[in-house]
């Protein structure tokens, strides 16, 4: 199983949108678009998880740097949360 970290999402892209631009790669366990807890806004950035890994790296490979929804989204595998300060695609939420 592997998680992608999606960033740069428009903010009109919700779980569904973002499930169906990356199921062309194999099936979708999750899509997640992560919400501001007090404004209900999205915050710009998601999670798409792929039982198969190949699926998931073939996914970061043909749609990093790609349009969504008129954004250009960056995809990469997701860091796991650990302590100390994370950049980046790390699991925030």
């Amino acid at each position: 199983m592997k998680r992608l970290f999606v960033g740069g999402i428009s903010w009109d892209t919700n779980d569904e949108l973002l499930r169906e631009a990356f199921s062309r790669f194999g099936p979708v366990r999750d899509a997640r678009v992560i919400y501001d807890r007090d404004s209900g806004r999205s915050r710009g950035f998601g999670f798409v998880t792929f039982d198969n890994d190949e699926d998931a790296d073939n996914a970061v490979r043909d749609m990093d740097g790609q349009d969504l929804g008129g954004r250009r989204i960056r995809v990469n595998e997701a860091m796991d949360r650990g302590s100390g300060g994370g950049q980046g695609g790390g699991d925030r939420y």
